[in-house]
């Protein structure tokens, strides 16, 4: 395993220690807030692609099924 680093402020030494559910370490909330900034990455670039299909008119409930 590996180590990344960063200089927190102490607004985000702050943030981690309210953060931390009990019995979490500071690593254990950063791990979870990158989790959180993943799904909403996955969030944005589904609303994106749903929004595209929306515009395009394209109704998949149209379709056959493919089973």
């Amino acid at each position: 395993m590996s180590t990344i680093a960063f200089r927190a402020t102490e607004v985000d030494k702050e943030l981690v220690r309210d953060l931390a559910e009990p019995g979490e370490t500071s690593s254990d909330v950063l791990r979870r807030a990158l989790r959180v900034l993943d799904r909403e990455r996955w969030h944005r670039v589904a609303q994106a692609d749903a929004d595209r299909l929306m515009a395009s008119g394209e109704n998949l409930g149209n379709e056959p099924d493919a089973w």
